[in-house]
């Protein structure tokens, strides 16, 4: 749910005249079409704070293992690349998406000139195109044929490359709510097909006298959490939108707190298998992180492009992945803290409880440039009630702010229930 508005049907004619359309393509105004500069100043900025710990953590502070760091530079290197694609391609699919009229009018700059610029829609396919090349390119300098993870490594890119179909398919045919819930399901299959890991839970040391057991074996009923949680992460990222950078703002700044997360874990821990969960992780983070900060420096506000719903669907999707991979699902669902909070927020209108408009988006005022919050169930809202009208921009940076202070919760909330907890 981003913010834009598609055109009617109307407007476009379904029956153009066969001259006219060869006339069309080679005038001038189609082919003088330029996007505006990507912001590279502030995605410099962004991806410094971001990625700098990270690194850190892997080359100083923690003894990684030589061959471990090798995968990991390695492709956190083809992750780089993939970047300066993604940065090059955008401008290139924008013009052909805006050929097949896949473009929307921007809701919370309606009445103002930026508001009547048709923006380029669903460019979130190019980000998950890179993202699937470098990712099947990596494996053959990690992977050997016989490798136990090869398997998974190649299911887990089938999930999240259905999941890409099946969010750009979204896009195109504009595909109702009750069967969006339902897609995930399907796009976890291949992955849970494969999944040989533990379908073992460690009881919280203060419910092992209760229980009588330190670790549960929940069998086939962790394969249904599993799918539940990946059914959640994809669309709760699809419903916390509708502001210029947030959803990929969101992705990045949960993405490198997962990052950091694995490495952290990495340098902890002795266990060689505990050692591969984690790098696995990292090795779909860095190029989703990577190719969503090129997506951002387009999306960034004022947006020259629209993801759509290919991006969130692509995004939630692989970090479920990595979290089911990764064995820290209960982290990553307090990473996605903003995410559950706006879902609990949403599930009124959701369900039907409630009457849900199409686009739940603040209230654009075009004299003084501030968005107001509605009655809608949305933490987007809910925040401009409380605290007050402000510029998209501002709301962005603020609720991105909100999204690593949960990062940030969720470290220090593990550091103090380490021994204690489990």
């Amino acid at each position: 749910m981003a913010a834009r508005k598609r055109p009617s049907p109307t407007s476009i004619s379904t029956k153009p005249d066969p001259s006219d359309q060869k006339t069309t393509r080679n005038t001038p105004d189609n082919n003088a079409f330029n996007l505006s500069p990507p912001k590279l100043g502030s995605i410099f900025v962004i991806s410094t704070l971001l990625c700098s710990l990270h690194l850190y953590l892997l080359c100083s502070h923690y003894t990684v293992d030589t061959e471990l760091k090798r995968s990991i530079l390695i492709n956190a290197a083809l992750s780089l690349v993939g970047f300066f694609v993604t940065l090059k391609m955008i401008p290139v699919a924008a013009r052909y998406v805006l050929r097949r009229n896949m473009f929307g009018f921007d809701i919370n700059k309606r009445g103002t000139p930026q508001g009547e610029v048709k923006v380029p829609e669903s460019l979130g396919i190019v980000v998950g195109v890179v993202f699937l090349i470098v990712a099947i390119i990596f494996q053959y300098f990690n992977f050997t044929e016989d490798s136990n993870w090869l398997v998974e490594y190649n299911a887990a890119l089938a999930s999240i490359c259905f999941m890409i179909l099946l969010g750009f398919v979204d896009d195109v045919l504009d595909v109702p709510w009750r069967v969006k819930l339902v897609l995930p399901s399907f796009a976890t299959l291949p992955l849970l097909m494969a999944y040989a890991g533990h379908t073992t839970i460690v009881i919280p040391k203060p419910l092992v006298a209760y229980v009588g057991l330190e670790v549960l074996d929940l069998g086939r009923i962790y394969k249904l959490y599993m799918g539940l949680l990946a059914v959640f992460c994809t669309n709760s990222i699809n419903i916390h939108a509708g502001l210029n950078g947030l959803e990929i703002g969101q992705t990045v700044v949960t993405a490198a707190a997962i990052l950091i997360h694995n490495v952290m874990q990495i340098g902890s821990s002795t266990d060689p298998e505990y050692h591969q969960a984690h790098a696995f992780s990292i090795y779909l983070t860095q190029p989703l992180m990577a190719t969503s900060l090129a997506l951002l420096a387009f999306n960034w506000y004022p947006s020259s492009v629209f993801v759509g719903d290919t991006y969130t669907v692509f995004a939630g999707m692989t970090m479920a992945v990595v979290g089911i991979l990764g064995h820290f699902s209960e982290t990553l669902l307090i990473f996605f803290l903003p995410q559950v909070l706006n879902f609990l927020l949403s599930l009124p209108q959701l369900a039907g409880i409630v009457k849900c408009p199409r686009h739940r988006l603040p209230r654009f005022d075009p004299a003084t440039g501030l968005l107001t919050g509605t009655k809608d169930g949305t933490l987007v809202n809910v925040y401009l009630r409380l605290f007050g009208p402000r510029s998209e921009k501002s709301l962005c940076i603020h609720l991105l702010a909100f999204q690593a202070l949960a990062c940030a919760f969720c470290f220090l909330l593990r550091h103090f229930l380490a021994g204690w907890y489990k």
